[in-house]
This record gives structure tokens, C-alpha cells and sequence, in this order.
């Protein structure tokens, strides 16, 4: 398909952040390490199902860790593609380690975005490095999202990193964005701008009564 010549397409990206794990209520970095849903997390992916029933995606991209691939499949969203490139960012030797923690051991106040990770038992990755392959990611995406609506199920840093890279600034800038565990953002445009349509929300919570 030849893509439009103001460069806007009539498709949304759709951000998931996977549900509630063990160590993302207690704010341990968890990159690499292959944690389950815990039985809120599964419920609140499920509760994401009767929100997104009956809307369409063209494509459904989740990442390889059982925790987002758990999300999508509750959610009703089963028929995905597994994405490597949207697992989350490599935290090094910060792997486990709360921000407290990190910052305790530096002696200084420690931020992901600023000041990066330092290599452990994987090598870590950088801010750029993150926003290669979200980049890599977008460029899959787009010809879909010439036809309609995508949905990516992944992780809060890289995620907030592929918000930034798609919207065409400082990766950086993720560090602005909030990405709480089971919500979902959606990056829109507005004419030929790329912009935020809605960030961080949990619709399932919002709508629940009491």
C-alpha cells in the first residue's frame, strides 16, 4: 500500500503494559527475569477483555515474556505475533534492585533514564539502545496501521520508550510518561502530527462501580 502523502494513517498504536507481577509491586527492575502474573494481574487482564471485545487490530504484537503473553491472551487477544523486540529494557547488574536500592549503592540519586545500567550477569542496555529497536518495532507496525488499529502488549521503560520514538522526539522523554502495570495508552495523530491520544489509563478500574 502506498502510504498517504500527509503521512498520516488510519490506524492507533495501542500500548499495553502487562498486568501485576511480584516485582512490580514491590518496584524491583524486571527485565530479563520471567516472571507470571499474579492472580490480580490475571483478573485485571481478563476484566481489559470485556473492554476491548468486538474491537478489531489488524495486528497484535506481544512480547516473548510469559507475562505480557499471559496479558493478551486473557485480554481475548490470543491471535498475536511474538516480538522479541518488545522485550523490556536489559537493566544489567540492576536486575532485581529496586531504585532505592540502586540509588543507596551508588551513593547518589540513581534515574534508568539519565543515567543508565552497568553491565551483570547480561550486558545491559542504553537509553539508544531501547529506542533502536522500538524504532524497529514502529517500522513493523506502520504498514498495519495503514489498514486499521495495532496493539502492542510489552513492558513499562521500553514501552515509554517506544511512546517517545513514535512520537519523533528525545527518547528521553519517557521519562516523563507514567505506565502503571496492566493499563493502556494509545498514540494517535492529529492531521499529519503524531500525538498522544490517551496515556496510563486503566479503563477496567475506571468504569468498575464501588
Amino acid at each position: 500500500m502506498v502510504p498517504p502523502p500527509d503521512g498520516v494513517v488510519p490506524g492507533n498504536l495501542y500500548l499495553f503494559r502487562h498486568g501485576e507481577t511480584e516485582w512490580s509491586l514491590t518496584g524491583q527492575h524486571t527485565g530479563t527475569t520471567d516472571l507470571p502474573l499474579l492472580p490480580q494481574g490475571e483478573q485485571a487482564a481478563r476484566e481489559l477483555g470485556d473492554i476491548l471485545r468486538g474491537h478489531a487490530f489488524e495486528l497484535v504484537l506481544v512480547s516473548p515474556l510469559q507475562r505480557a503473553r499471559r496479558t493478551a491472551e486473557l485480554a481475548g487477544l490470543g491471535d498475536f505475533e511474538v516480538e522479541p523486540l518488545l522485550r523490556e529494557w536489559d537493566y544489567g547488574a540492576y536486575e532485581g534492585i529496586t531504585t532505592a536500592d540502586i540509588s543507596a549503592r551508588l551513593g547518589h540519586r540513581w534515574e534508568l533514564f539519565e543515567d543508565g545500567v552497568v553491565p551483570g550477569a547480561t550486558p545491559g542496555e542504553t537509553l539508544h539502545d531501547v529506542a533502536r529497536r522500538c524504532q524497529q518495532v514502529i517500522d513493523r507496525a506502520w504498514p498495519a496501521l495503514e489498514r486499521g488499529d495495532v496493539a502492542l502488549f510489552g513492558h513499562g521503560h521500553a514501552l515509554r520508550v517506544l511512546a517517545a520514538t513514535y512520537l519523533q522526539v528525545d527518547p528521553g522523554f519517557g521519562a516523563q510518561l507514567v505506565m502503571d502495570a496492566g493499563s493502556m495508552s494509545v498514540l494517535t495523530h492529529h492531521r499529519a502530527t503524531r500525538c498522544i491520544g490517551a496515556f496510563n489509563i486503566s479503563p477496567w478500574r475506571l468504569f468498575r462501580q464501588g
